[in-house]
């Protein structure tokens, strides 16, 4: 499990749902929910907000590691002192070296990594570069993580 699907599942059962009722209050399948919590896909942006308010938690909560259980303090810091990164920023950090599918929001995204698998090669602040095979051979895009609507881990080969 990840981090952000372990608080979701602990979430969910502390609040007495299955798996299923969770994700019909979500209008998703059981298995996304699955996924979710293993680890093998993570929500779409605009599911997160739904997620946070059926758990009662706040969407930073879910997303930002370092947080501690909703109402405490952080002094707005981690425990090892460094500033706490925008939670879209440190999911993205965290995927450097990986191999991910993207889907863009509605022309923004790069036709050619459309649906791809796509290597994370590395995230610079606003933006992630990303390569690719293609039939015309590998392609490197430089992106602005603004233009990801989603994007779903893939396994390792």
């Amino acid at each position: 499990m990840t981090k952000l699907g372990d608080k979701i599942a602990k979430k969910r059962k502390d609040l007495g749902l299955t798996q299923s009722e969770f994700a019909e209050k979500l209008n998703v399948t059981r298995q996304t929910v699955g996924r979710w919590e293993q680890g093998s896909i993570l929500p779409d942006i605009e599911k997160i907000s739904d997620i946070a308010g059926l758990l009662g938690v706040s969407c930073d909560y879910l997303l930002q590691d370092d947080l501690p259980v909703e109402g405490e303090e952080t002094g707005g810091a981690s425990p090892d002192n460094r500033a706490v990164a925008p939670a879209v920023s440190r999911l993205l950090a965290d995927l450097v070296g990986r191999r991910v599918k993207l889907r863009f929001f509605e022309d923004e995204g790069d036709y050619e990594l459309y649906d791809k698998v796509c290597l994370i090669e590395a995230f610079e602040g606003n933006w992630v570069r990303l390569s690719t095979a293609t039939p015309k051979g590998e392609i490197q895009r430089l992106m602005p993580v603004s233009s990801i609507l989603s994007f779903e881990i893939c396994p390792e080969a």
